[in-house]
């Protein structure tokens, strides 16, 4: 594949490895793996991308009004800075969702809504989060403001609507506070359900705007097959699926497995990964809120499959010190940061032996890759 080059790659910073062939960049991902983790064992190669571009299902952007020119602007945050850039399309974003995004902007400017200003604290639209489910095709447009008062709503939504018929559903999200965060605690749906579903592994997913769900799901399914097939499950197993989230992975496992146990610390997870069972119809996994290393410590639950898929900044020692006490037979390790996949490695391995490490590049263009590790209790490593 030929190098894509972006106009804006110097003042984004978001896609690290502009300038790269897409070969090129599988070989510096693969280089930082074998150095990082080569200690563990031979690392597979990275599994690629077929189609590299354009494949983030879910797009945000921010908004701020230009003077000078009169006209609303939109685009993306610096990578180090709070600076928005200008952005009408990305090259790993969506393309039908940076369309609406544009259509957006137009509307503000043609119904005279300006973007919030930080320093006067006036205006009303702040950002956009747009999802699309690339297999069922439905679209779910949120329009983040700074105040619950949308001007002209009703025709800006209609005309919103006029130019994307294929909009499913519409949410306006108020956020009146100055924070880092993109959504605010209250909503109103103002078109549709206000929320949509996807398809990934066979299973059928609801997605809310605060729902955690992969943004590339075309490798997502790779990844998360890769692992239940190093789980080696037969049926017979109980899986202790930690950091669980909205039980993606769990629910795809829960046709292999007797039970599952997903535990997260997030309520709002839970409630969509029970949602996301009904939907399935799967009778054979169930959900707990909480934090899954005090669970592991002091419940009676000896789970033969433990799957881990933790926040960037890896796991934590009491969650280790609570894996290597109840000691699973097999621990499968879900990592999208590979530093700290080697930290918790180094724990990990004083009982259990390495068995395959799998890179799957999640992201094209960024530095980012992500990594399944099989590991069993004892024996040899690989």
């Amino acid at each position: 594949m030929e190098t894509e080059v972006c106009k804006n790659r110097k003042r984004c910073g978001g896609c690290q490895l502009q300038g790269l062939s897409y070969e090129e960049q599988l070989k510096f991902k693969q280089k930082e793996l074998n150095t990082l983790l080569g200690e563990f064992g031979r690392v597979k190669s990275i599994i690629p991308m077929e189609n590299p571009l354009h494949y983030r299902n879910k797009v945000q952007s921010a908004f701020y009004y230009d003077y000078r020119r009169k006209k609303a602007v939109s685009g993306v945050f610096q990578s180090t800075s709070k600076k928005i850039v200008p952005m009408s399309s990305c090259m790993i974003e969506d393309e039908k969702c940076s369309e609406i995004v544009n259509t957006i902007r137009k509307l503000c400017d043609s119904f005279k809504i300006q973007p919030f200003d930080r320093r006067s604290g006036r205006g009303f639209i702040r950002h956009t989060l747009i999802r699309r489910g690339f297999k069922s095709g439905e679209i779910m447009v949120v329009i983040v403001s700074a105040t619950p008062v949308f001007p002209s709503r009703n025709n800006f939504i209609k005309a919103l609507l006029k130019e994307h018929a294929d909009i499913t559903t519409i949410v306006h999200n108020i956020n009146p506070y100055q924070t880092e965060l993109i959504l605010g605690e209250r909503s109103n749906i103002l078109y549709g359900k206000g929320y949509i579903e996807d398809e990934l592994c066979g299973m059928r997913f609801r997605i809310s705007p605060d729902s955690f769900y992969q943004v590339n799901p075309v490798q997502c399914e790779k990844l998360y097959n890769k692992a239940i097939e190093l789980a080696g499950l037969t049926g017979n197993e109980k899986v202790f699926d930690s950091y669980c989230g909205t039980g993606t992975i769990g629910l795809i496992a829960s046709k292999s497995a007797k039970e599952i146990l997903g535990v997260e610390l997030n309520k709002s997870a839970v409630k969509d990964a029970i949602a996301n069972a009904k939907l399935n119809g799967v009778k054979n996994i169930y959900f707990e809120c909480g934090d899954a290393g005090k669970y592991l410590i002091h419940s009676n639950y000896r789970p033969d499959v433990l799957i881990m898929d933790p926040h960037r900044a890896g796991s934590t020692e009491e969650f280790l010190r609570a894996v290597l006490k109840k000691s699973p037979k097999k621990v499968i390790y879900i990592s999208c940061n590979p530093k700290t996949l080697q930290r918790d490695l180094k724990t990990l391995t004083k009982k259990y032996s390495v068995k395959e490490i799998q890179g799957v590049d999640m992201f094209p263009f960024t530095k980012h890759c992500e990594v399944v590790v099989s590991m069993s209790r004892g024996g040899s490593r690989l």
